[in-house]
């Protein structure tokens, strides 16, 4: 009886240790979408009535905590029962994210300066804002389902030689830190801007250590999100670069001399731009037939 006990011990240990393991190697492979899923529900998650921002976030976060729920179960029963479909969900999903990326460069290179925000200053009654922060927050947790799918799935693909328990553990222990740490960092973003002026008006407007905070915060803040889509424009790039480089033999051929970052990178962009200059052909087919 003691034996069998201690003997169950020692295969959680080993389990355990499996799972610490493998968690590892996952974690880093989705590191590179966390940015941009925390680039994108910071400015979701932006733009409310300070009293409504954290309200906002916590519908969202339940919202993503219900995708993972609904993501999880389907990527497990495809690994246990249809693992060779999980490769070919990779590469879609790999020029998803490359086309993205893409279209943020095109983006930036060549619409930056016809973009136009425009400024509503019609006052809304309360039912209207409602409806507008309830359009927002389906907008938010749709975009989420997405980016959730592609940390599921590259976690999974990660781990796809591991037997089916490690499996489940490691990409349920990443979809839930995923979801707490994205959205965790989400609510400090969002409230920063109004820390700051909680501290600007604690000085009194007077020359002060609280003012000078409070006023780099207020100042940090749009800098800092601007930051993160950059960043995640990159790693969007890489990841989606890299789905093709280490699945694809030819490609990873082709590449294997040149740094890792750099390869993932021009792969990333190359799919990108094709992807993108498809996208922009069917659409001026699309705009003819019309």
């Amino acid at each position: 009886m003691a034996s069998g006990f201690f003997a169950l011990l020692d295969d959680i240990a080993v389990l355990m240790d499996d799972v610490a393991v493998m968690t590892k190697v996952a974690s880093k492979k989705t590191a590179g979408l966390l940015a941009d899923d925390l680039a994108v529900n910071a400015e979701k998650a932006s733009g409310f009535v300070s009293s409504r921002e954290l309200p906002v976030l916590w519908k969202i976060t339940k919202g993503s905590f219900l995708n993972k729920l609904i993501i999880l179960p389907v990527a497990f029963l495809l690994s246990a029962y249809l693992p060779a479909a999980i490769v070919p969900i990779l590469l879609v999903g790999g020029m998803y994210l490359a086309f993205e990326g893409a279209e943020k460069v095109y983006h930036y290179l060549f619409h930056r300066k016809h973009t136009k925000q425009v400024v509503n200053l019609t006052k809304l009654s309360k039912a209207e804002v409602l409806e507008r922060e309830k359009k927002k927050i389906k907008s938010a947790i749709i975009v989420d389902f997405i980016l959730s799918v592609e940390i599921v799935i590259i976690a999974l693909g990660s781990v796809i030689e591991e037997p089916i328990k490690i499996q489940i553990i490691v990409v349920t222990l990443i979809a839930i830190v995923a979801t707490i740490g994205v959205y965790g960092l989400v609510a400090l973003l969002v409230r920063m801007d109004d820390l700051g002026y909680k501290l600007i008006a604690a000085s009194d407007n007077k020359a002060s250590a609280s003012k000078t905070i409070g006023t780099g915060l207020v100042k940090t803040l749009p800098v800092l999100i601007r930051i993160l889509a950059v960043v995640g424009t990159i790693a969007m790039i890489l990841v989606g670069g890299g789905i093709f480089v280490h699945n694809i033999h030819y490609i990873h051929e082709l590449v294997h001399a040149l740094p890792t970052l750099l390869g993932e990178f021009i792969v990333g962009l190359v799919v990108g731009i094709v992807c993108l200059f498809i996208y922009k052909a069917l659409l001026k087919i699309f705009k003819k037939k019309k």
